[in-house]
């Protein structure tokens, strides 16, 4: 210990120390020793493993407080990992993001004249790994200005080659094992990034719009048959109109026709049990090619196909006149023409649930299309056993219903995008038949499998590859295989080691697009989960409770918060505001706070770092505080390993926050330090540096650059004495008995220096207090930390000013400190103020239709208030009694 000492005084005696902390010099210079040293890389090795895969950004992506808040928690549970004996490995990594890095080229691209369908696949390629390389990775490089401990030597990008193999390799799987199957289907059409999207993709808005009431003449008939639509325009692809069966008005109409307004075309009338008769007329326009539902019906009754609009979303040559034109405009257009035209009926205000694109926001259009999709059926049960059984855990709980929920009613997914940049589908034709393919990892082994399934003496040139690409998340959900080779090399020693990972952290808005997806290849190409625990953030929102975007100005720039504040008050800021699964309400001012909190570490640091010391013996009140300190410590370290087990991350860093500010740096350092300009004891001086080393130690996950700087300025250190390697503390005992009397001894010090505040008295005063000699507390702490002569053999004076800690009564004599007769001036307008307040709740409860007419806890109150005025009142006239 004495050795300790001696280090720690030579060491900071030869630094010159910054009254100020100044993260703009210290992060940089940490994070690079870091970085230098390779603290942050992992190999397996005899140590057990604790591994994080990166949720990976978009490759072009800058940072945004959603990711500060997602690495932020990463971060701490690395480090604390790494500090308690774990091989820990963080992979970090970005992905390619298909529909947004796409429609980023395609932009660019038109500024420069040219489109997209000008290029050939391989020259738009070379445009999009172009605009990659210049933009892409610059997330990565902002995650190391909040001091991400990434193993960056690891780091891996989703169009990597032997990530794009694993990609390749798992879909011939899928494949050959009849999981994955081209088909026909209505697909969620973006006709802003040309391609069509998953059902899980698609975001449901509420619109106001119309209803349409539209007349479609019967053949033949001076009858009419009346339809509601939302969409007009799609009435020149209307290919029948269906009513219920049991629907009594229009039972005689049912295998008659009707002429399509404007178009003239005819089209039957046809019944389904479909149709509810309750809504709209009880008569729907049926169009196969933009709805659903009419598509299910029209394959039913065998009903010919019209789409009318283009892949722009515009109107084709089947919307006639209205060919070239915006499916928005055209519906104005062709809504005028119906009522110039004497078919629409009337127009009514309708509020209607619309789909739009998650990535672009486009208005989503219903469009059948052949594409190709992965059943789901079977693949998804072993990711519902897995959270029913406990073998993945959901933090919070809430989010096993939605899981539940999504997964059994799941639909097959559509894997396939009308997109270049991605993963290119694995698919080779050789003829115009809807089964003239294969599916192969490469080019040869196509032409192989095509020779024998056509039996023709093919070659190269006879075969075209698919030309579109996987869905992004078809790569992402082998994330925590592929990055360790897990796919190509199943049994390597990385993917032994790694596999399964522990923790993942991410948002609940990927729950379906990844998360769950992760779990059910863990289980197809592993046997195993890919992880235990699932932590769900919340969405970062501002005070207003809007969501945080650029669109809405909201959102504040993390580069410049970490420049004004530093990464540690950032860092500070957003966990303190933050708990599992609930939105996180950002307020800068937080960001203040943990700015707030550096610096009152750091001059905790100076002030024990400036003491003198002296042999002399410890004093009793140093003594005590040391030994309340540390049960204190030990108490709060058993409540964060509680907090983090069960990643309440932001409540284990409030307990530390609390023991740093209230118990250390307000408490326990005014509790030992020395009288002005006098030493302290060694003993002392040893014990409370010991204390902030293992401080250090509990906060470095939460602020690493501060911690890691008091670290190496407490005593000189090797490499391997680092603090980002240094074990985290273990838990002791907590002395209850120890505890408790301290926590009483706390309360008579707040009485204190309340009656103090209270009578405008100065600290530098000494008071007397009298008690009797049985209660049981700290007294060297209350009259060190009080400034008071505590008395317990003679009894006070009869005008004391007396105050209760429990069941035990204290005197305080206040004599020359008071004046007197501003006091009684004092308490006589508290007493006026009282007994008119008394008055009037006394009226109340004195009106019979109150007391009756009230709910009884609006009675019981008023009592209280009574009951409560009147002891005050008490307390004055006693008060009054003394100082007359």
């Amino acid at each position: 210990m004495q050795l300790h000492l001696f280090l720690f005084k030579i060491h900071t005696k030869s630094m010159n120390i910054p009254s100020k902390y100044e993260p703009s010099t210290t992060e940089n210079k940490w994070y690079n020793y870091w970085l230098e040293h390779g603290f942050f890389h992992s190999e397996p090795d005899e140590r057990p493993s604790y591994t994080i895969v990166i949720p990976p950004p978009n490759v072009t992506g800058v940072l945004h407080m959603g990711h500060m808040l997602n690495n932020t928690i990463q971060d701490i549970l690395i480090r604390k990992a790494r500090m308690s004996g774990f091989n820990a490995c963080w992979v970090p990594g970005t992905d390619h993001a298909s529909i947004a890095t796409e429609a980023k080229v395609v932009a660019r691209l038109k500024e420069k004249g040219i489109n997209k369908t000008d290029l050939s696949r391989e020259e738009f390629m070379q445009h999009a790994w172009d605009w990659t390389n210049e933009h892409g990775g610059i997330i990565l490089d902002q995650l190391k200005k909040l001091g991400a401990s990434c193993d960056w030597e690891r780091t891996k990008f989703t169009l990597d080659d032997d990530l794009s193999a694993s990609v390749t390799q798992i879909f011939v799987d899928l494949f050959n094992k009849g999981l994955i199957y081209r088909g026909y289907r209505m697909v969620n059409w973006d006709p802003e990034a040309k391609t069509n999207i998953s059902d899980e993709e698609v975001n449901y808005k509420e619109q106001d719009g119309k209803l349409y009431f539209v007349n479609y003449p019967v053949k033949d008939s001076d009858q009419k048959i009346t339809v509601a639509t939302t969409r007009p325009e799609t009435i020149l692809g209307d290919t029948a109109i269906c009513v219920n069966p049991h629907d009594e008005r229009y039972r005689d109409l049912i295998g008659k026709t009707v002429i399509v307004p404007v178009a003239n075309r005819e089209i039957p009338i046809i019944s389904d049990e479909y149709v509810d008769m309750e809504f709209g007329t009880g008569a729907l326009k049926i169009t196969p090619a933009h709805d659903v539902n009419d598509y299910e019906i029209g394959q039913r009754h065998a009903l010919e196909i019209i789409d009318v609009l283009d892949d722009d979303a515009n109107l084709n040559e089947f919307g006639l006149h209205y060919k070239g034109m915006n499916r928005f405009e055209a519906r104005k257009a062709f809504a005028k023409e119906l009522d110039e035209k004497g078919f629409l009926v009337k127009t009514e205000d309708y509020k209607n649930k619309v789909g739009t694109s998650e990535r672009t926001g486009a208005v989503i259009e219903p469009k059948l299309s052949v594409q190709w999709f992965l059943k789901m059926d079977e693949i998804t049960q072993p990711a519902l056993k897995a959270v029913a059984d406990g073998n993945v855990n959901l933090f919070p709980d809430k989010y096993r219903n939605t899981w539940n929920h999504w997964l059994e009613n799941i639909h097959d997914w559509n894997i396939s995008r009308q997109l270049y940049w991605g993963h290119r589908i694995p698919a080779w034709y050789y003829g115009e038949g809807t089964q003239d393919f294969v599916v192969a990892e490469n080019a040869d082994k196509a032409l192989e499998l095509a020779q024998l399934k056509s039996d023709k003496n093919l070659t190269a040139n006879d075969l075209r590859q698919d030309n579109d690409a996987l869905d992004t998340w078809f790569s992402s959900w082998i994330w925590p295989i592929s990055v360790f080779n897990g796919i190509l090399e199943p049994d390597n020693d990385e993917i032994k080691y790694y596999y399964p990972t522990q923790d993942l952290v991410t948002g609940p808005d990927i729950i379906f697009f990844w998360v769950a997806r992760m779990v059910m290849a863990g289980y197809e190409f592993r046997q195993e989960k890919p992880f235990s625990n699932v932590y769900f953030t919340g969405i970062v929102r501002d005070k207003q409770r809007r969501k945080m975007s650029k669109s809405l100005g909201n959102s504040p720039d993390p580069i410049q918060l970490m420049e004004k504040y530093g990464a540690d008050g950032v860092r500070v800021g957003l966990m303190l505001s933050s708990s599992a699964g609930n939105d996180l309400l950002f307020d800068e001012d937080l960001c203040l706070q943990g700015r707030n909190f550096a610096n009152k570490i750091w001059n905790a640091f100076r002030l024990i770092y400036g003491w003198e010391t002296t042999e002399k013996v410890e004093d009793k009140a140093a003594s005590t505080a040391n030994e309340w300190f540390e049960s204190k410590f030990n108490q709060t370290l058993a409540e964060m390993e509680f907090n983090f087990e069960k990643f309440r991350i932001s409540d284990a860093l409030m307990s530390l926050y609390k023991l740093i500010w209230d118990d250390f740096c307000s408490v326990y350092l005014e509790a030992i330090k020395p009288e002005y300009q006098q030493p302290v004891s060694n003993q002392t001086k040893e014990k409370a540096s010991l204390y902030l080393e293992r401080l250090m130690q509990l906060l470095h996950p939460f602020m690493p650059f501060l911690t890691e700087e008091i670290w190496q300025l407490m005593k000189e250190r090797s490499i391997k004495e680092a603090l980002v390697i240094a074990d985290y503390p273990k838990s002791g005992t907590a002395n209850e008995s120890v505890l408790e009397k301290f926590a009483i001894s706390n309360d008579i010090i707040s009485a204190i220096r309340n009656l103090r505040n209270e009578k405008n008295i100065p600290n530098k005063e000494k008071l007397q207090v009298f008690t009797e000699n049985d209660f049981i507390f700290n007294s060297e702490i209350v009259e060190k930390l009080s400034n008071t002569e505590l008395i317990t053999d003679k009894t006070a004076p009869e005008n004391a000013n007396s105050f209760r800690v429990g069941t035990q009564e204290f005197f305080v004599p206040l004599g020359d400190f008071v004046d007197a007769e501003a006091e009684i001036e004092k308490l006589t307008t508290e007493k006026t103020y009282l007994e008119g307040f008394l008055k009037s709740v006394r009226g109340k409860l004195s009106n019979e239709n109150f007391v009756n007419g009230a709910p009884e806890a609006v009675v019981n109150n008023e009592r209280k208030k009574e009951s409560d005025t009147i002891e005050k009142i008490k307390m004055i006239d006693e008060q009054l009694a003394k100082l007359k």
